[in-house]
């Protein structure tokens, strides 16, 4: 039975990975329910995995053709440059 309180511990000493800005929340047990990534330090490892989420769940979502894309970018008015 998994109860609501999880404890925040450093990372996983079973693999004796040393990674700051990295905790595991654990349950009674010593089981990893999830995890705490400080975003400073870690901002783009965030990204990545976000990125790999994203890419998992749309993966049964139907596809377009290159030929299909390059036809609607050439429909789409080009964008005026702005001039910094």
């Amino acid at each position: 039975m998994l109860r609501r309180a999880l404890y925040s511990v450093p990372m996983d000493t079973k693999h004796s990975v040393d990674m700051p800005g990295v905790e595991f929340l654990v349950n009674e047990r010593g089981e990893r329910r999830a995890v705490l990534i400080d975003l400073k330090k870690h901002g783009a490892l965030w990204e990545d995995l976000y990125d790999a989420y994203l890419v998992h769940a749309r993966r049964r979502e139907p596809r377009e053709s290159p030929t299909q894309v390059k036809r609607l970018l050439q429909r789409r008015p080009a964008k005026r440059r702005t001039r910094a």
